[in-house]
C-alpha cells in the first residue's frame, strides 16, 4: 500500500553499500523503521534528505506486519542545516529527538506529540540563541502530553497555593519532587521520603512562567543563565525517571562530544 505522511527522522544507520535504514516518527503511523535504497548515493535525488532531525513529507510502500517499510519519495520541509551551523543547536536537537524516541512505543499514532515536536524543531532551526530555554519549554510540554505533568501551582503534598504560601513565609526555595511529580513546600517535603531537589524561588518562577507561555512569546521571557541551566538538568532527570530508563544510545554520546568542543 502506498501512503503519504509527514515524518521526522530520529535516527539513520548505514545499510550495505549505498542504502540507509531510518527510524522515523510519522504523523499517521507513529514510530516506524524504513529503508531508503540508494540513499547514500550522491547521485540520488533523496541523498541527504533523510538525516537525523530533518522534517519531511514522505511516500512509503507500507505493508502491515512487515518490520521494515520502504521509502519511495520525500520532500524536505525544514532541517538543522537550513540555519548557520551551531553546535549548541545540534546538541539541543539530539536531546529532543532522543527523548522522543524513548517515549514512543511502536506504531502508535500520537499526533499531539508529533505536532509538538515539529513545531519546536521549526523554531529551533530558525532561531540563533536561547536554545536551552526552548528545550525547557519543550520538556514541559512533552511531559504534559505523555501524562506525567508536574504540579506547579499547588504544593504536591498539601495542596496549598505555592506562590502565596512562599510570599507569606518569605521562602527562598521550594522542593521539586520527582515522584509524585511537582513542587512542594519545604515543611511538607520534609515529611516525605521521595526523591527531591531544592529549587530556588527565581528558578521556580521561571518554571511556572514557562509552563504558561506560548511558543510564540518565548522571546519575551526573562531568564537567568543559572536558573536556565538548573531547570534544563532538573527536567531531563525528571523525564528519564518517568520514561523508566536512563538513555544510553548514540545520540547522547554525540551531544556530549559536541558540547565538549
Amino acid at each position: 500500500m502506498i501512503v503519504k505522511t509527514r515524518a521526522v527522522v530520529l535516527r539513520e544507520i548505514k545499510y550495505r553499500d549505498q542504502s540507509k535504514i531510518c527510524t522515523l516518527f510519522t504523523s499517521e503511523f507513529g514510530k516506524l523503521t524504513a529503508i531508503l535504497k540508494g540513499g547514500r548515493n550522491p547521485k540520488s535525488r533523496l541523498s541527504g534528505k533523510f538525516s537525523a532531525g530533518n522534517v519531511l513529507d514522505i511516500v512509503l510502500y507500507k505493508k502491515n506486519g512487515r518490520d521494515i517499510q520502504l521509502i519511495s519519495d520525500g520532500s524536505l520541509l525544514f532541517s538543522p542545516l537550513s540555519a548557520e551551523p551551531d553546535m549548541e543547536r545540534f546538541a539541543t536537537m539530539y536531546r529532543i529527538i532522543d527523548l522522543i524516541s524513548q517515549a514512543l512505543e511502536g506504531e502508535e499514532k500520537n499526533l499531539p506529540l508529533f505536532s509538538l515536536l515539529t513545531g519546536v524543531l521549526e523554531i529551533l532551526y530558525s532561531t540563533e540563541e536561547r536554545f536551552e530555554l526552548l528545550f525547557i519549554w519543550f520538556l514541559l510540554r512533552m511531559i504534559s502530553t505523555l501524562g506525567f505533568e508536574p504540579s506547579l501551582d499547588r504544593c504536591v503534598y498539601s495542596g496549598e497555593p505555592l506562590s502565596a504560601a512562599a510570599e507569606t513565609m518569605m521562602l527562598r526555595e521550594l522542593s521539586f519532587v520527582m515522584n509524585p511529580g511537582g513542587v512542594a513546600l519545604p515543611a511538607a517535603a520534609l515529611r516525605q521520603i521521595s526523591q527531591q531537589h531544592s529549587i530556588t524561588m527565581p528558578a521556580y518562577r521561571l518554571l511556572s512562567e514557562l509552563s504558561s507561555t506560548p511558543l510564540s512569546a518565548l522571546d519575551e521571557v526573562d531568564a537567568g543563565k543559572a536558573e536556565t541551566e538548573f531547570l534544563c538538568k532538573l527536567l531531563q532527570e525528571y523525564c528519564r525517571l518517568h520514561l523508566d530508563h536512563t538513555p544510553r544510545n548514540r545520540n547522547l554520546a554525540v551531544v556530549a562530544q559536541m558540547l565538549s568542543k
